[in-house]
């Protein structure tokens, strides 16, 4: 098993950056690819950005690449959602999930652990 614990959310201004960390814990030993997915209230849950286990794969939404970055830190067990340029629709639950896959998975049902997530709020 694996726990996934997001922090980082908050209210923030539009126009303004928003660093989530996720932190892993449990069997962090196994390889796990990792992602950020986010569901606005009404919406379905949508894929936001993930990187491959080492770190050298990423992928990221289209409506989103040019205002992310998803580092990881394996030492740490820590993944990163970095947010730049914010706007009012990026308002979300922002959910972390880890999936027992080497390579970056964009799919949420390819995803084995999610965490409990954490609330984005973008004033305009």
């Amino acid at each position: 098993q694996v726990q996934l614990v997001e922090s980082g959310g908050g209210l923030v201004q539009a126009g303004g950056s928003l660093r989530l960390s996720c932190a892993a814990s449990g069997r962090t030993s196994s390889s796990h690819a990792m992602g950020w997915f986010r569901q606005a209230p009404g919406k379905e849950r949508e894929f936001v950005a993930a990187i491959s286990w080492s770190g050298g794969l990423t992928s990221y939404a289209d409506s989103m690449k040019a205002r992310l970055t998803i580092p990881r830190d394996n030492d740490k067990n820590t993944v990163y959602l970095q947010m730049s340029s914010l706007k009012p629709e990026d308002a979300a639950v922002y959910y972390c999930a880890a999936a027992t896959k080497m390579n970056v998975v964009t799919e949420r049902y390819e995803y084995d652990y999610w965490g409990q997530g954490t609330q984005v709020t973008v004033s305009s």
